[in-house]
């Protein structure tokens, strides 16, 4: 028995000496999760593709640590998560409505955006919107008012001076077809705080001017939603 006794407290001496050993892996493994954290982040600032994952990261690691998760970043997550699916939405949408050739769509990590031609919304010279640029920007619509998100709306024209009707320069004209396109998308209920209009008037071509094809594809509506820092 004496024996015995001995050796529990040659254990219990050893087993206390041996406790600094613990403190130490638990101080290697916090400062093990601390770099890892700074490195992804650095890894979503350079790459904003990936910030949804740092996001969603981070929220799984202060649950498990028993931290408490920030209400903020998980609703950016899923904003983000929703900004990468909107765009095929829309193409699903518009497919299924048998519009998609009427349509460009566009993503990155800024914005996604929709390009629209006049021919396609407006009459030569008009900022009215046709009744079947209704029909088109209605199922746009209808996705762009489930998110959060803010959207511009940017009128575009060719550099062909204008000669008659209402509106005396491009500029002018630009700028109204962007408000009969804002006014459209508020009337089917996105919210008015959400959406703002620019004209550029032919400031802004994505092509030449000198021919018909190039004039066709500067005189464009363009409708981005921008996506969340």
């Amino acid at each position: 028995m004496i024996r015995r006794s001995r050796w529990d407290d040659l254990e219990n001496q050893l087993n206390k000496g041996a406790l600094w050993a613990v403190t130490y892996g638990d101080l290697m493994s916090y400062l093990m999760i601390f770099f890892l954290i700074l490195f992804s982040f650095s890894i979503a600032k350079t790459d904003k593709t990936k910030t949804r994952k740092y996001e969603e990261s981070l929220g799984n690691i202060q649950s498990t640590f028993g931290g408490k998760l920030d209400k903020k970043r998980v609703d950016r997550a899923k904003v983000q998560e929703n900004e990468d699916t909107v765009a095929d939405k829309i193409k699903a949408r518009m497919a299924s409505s048998q519009m998609s050739g009427l349509v460009q769509i566009e993503s990155n990590e800024r914005r996604v955006m929709l390009v629209l031609t006049e021919a396609v919304l407006f009459d030569s010279g008009k900022a009215d919107l046709k009744e079947r640029a209704k029909e088109v920007l209605r199922p746009i619509a209808e996705e762009l008012k489930k998110m959060p998100n803010d959207v511009l709306v940017e009128g575009h024209t060719d550099n062909q001076p204008i000669s008659k009707g209402r509106y005396t320069t491009n500029w002018e004209l630009s700028m109204a077809r962007a408000y009969s396109v804002i006014k459209f998308l508020q009337e089917t209920g996105m919210n008015p705080k959400k959406l703002a209009g620019i004209g550029y008037g032919d400031n802004h071509s994505i092509a030449e001017n000198n021919t018909l094809e190039g004039r066709a594809m500067n005189r464009r509506i363009e409708i981005s939603l921008l996506k969340t820092e």
